[in-house]
């Protein structure tokens, strides 16, 4: 999830995506510009040390949540520590505070994310996005490309890992992950996005189609299987369950991805039960900045910043009927 001022003053009202439309008003995500890896390379810069990596994450991005995500699953809290940006997003882009379970800039001190770009690179100029994996010891970002870096999570900490017998990115399935990532990012992924900022109608019509059209594959899917792969949680699992996660109380009202609701498909809703119910999941997701920073950041959408009080949601109490498949 990006900003793209420069300001060093928060100003309310005026963040907008008009620089990522296409000719006919459809939103074209933007794409990450640090893309390097760590590795246990003999010649690689940056290596996997305890202590050394630090992310920055918006509870608010389903993006940065994915890589929070993968932390919490794969045990490795005590090898790299978050800070997490305020939820409101402004004209100085995204800044720090203690409110609302956002943290201060835990390594830098920093007030805006900014600054942890122009201390990697003195002369960026691109989009500010999170999550950014951070190099303590170069004072480097490695890489602000979430499915990257859940990748590098996967597979490059084991030995630091508190459960390095999770793998969300198993060899035998790589073929199979991709093939439900390329269908899963650009039609549910991205595409409440571009139902949510299309600027003409046929923009947001071929969007919202495309939208639902995937969910009702998703939910056939998941009527004769686990998880989207099979009977194996993998990462692409993780990748959906950050959208759908939320979709109610946010994308049916605010993004008018208003079809149906989650809670309106069987196995889908189910399968998001499932997930938030597994350890580690809960701390990943915070309603309050999820509503607020949507409802209150995109005021081109939503000029006054009202947040909805509802939708009531319950995705803790009600178990879940997964074990079944």
């Amino acid at each position: 999830m990006s900003s793209d001022n420069k300001g060093s003053e928060l100003k309310p009202n005026t963040i907008n995506f008009t620089d990522e439309l296409d000719k006919k008003g459809a939103f074209i995500r933007v794409q990450s510009s640090f893309r390097n890896f760590i590795s246990s390379s003999p010649d690689a810069e940056f290596k996997p040390e305890a202590n050394r990596y630090h992310v920055y994450i918006s509870y608010a991005c389903p993006w940065a949540s994915s890589v929070y995500h993968t932390i919490q699953f794969k045990g490795l809290q005590d090898v790299i520590d978050v800070s997490i940006v305020d939820y409101l997003l402004e004209a100085g882009g995204w800044h720090f505070s203690e409110r609302e379970g956002s943290t201060v800039d835990k390594i830098n001190g920093f007030k805006f994310l900014r600054q942890v770009y122009e201390l990697s690179d003195k002369n960026f100029n691109g989009r500010v996005t999170v999550p950014v994996l951070f190099d303590t010891k170069t004072k480097k970002i490695v890489n602000n490309e979430s499915s990257e870096i859940i990748r590098m999570l996967n597979s490059e900490f084991n030995h630091l890992a508190k459960h390095p017998e999770v793998d969300l990115n198993p060899t035998e399935l790589h073929t199979q992950i991709q093939e439900m990532y390329d269908f899963i990012y650009p039609n549910i992924n991205n595409g409440v996005y571009r139902c949510g900022f299309a600027i003409s109608q046929e923009a947001y019509s071929d969007a919202f189609e495309k939208l639902f059209s995937a969910l009702d594959k998703v939910e056939d899917i998941l009527s004769k299987q686990r998880y989207l792969v099979g009977s194996k949680l993998t990462y692409v699992d993780i990748r959906l369950f950050v959208t759908l996660i939320r979709f109610d109380c946010v994308y049916v009202g605010h993004f008018k991805c208003n079809k149906k609701q989650i809670k309106e498909y069987s196995n889908i809703s189910n399968f998001v039960r499932e997930i938030y119910q597994m350890e580690g999941t809960k701390k990943t997701v915070n309603f309050f900045h999820i509503k607020h920073h949507y409802y209150e950041s995109h005021r081109t959408i939503n000029p006054y910043g009202i947040v909805p009080v509802g939708p009531n949601m319950d995705w803790v109490n009600e178990p879940h009927n997964r074990s079944n498949l």
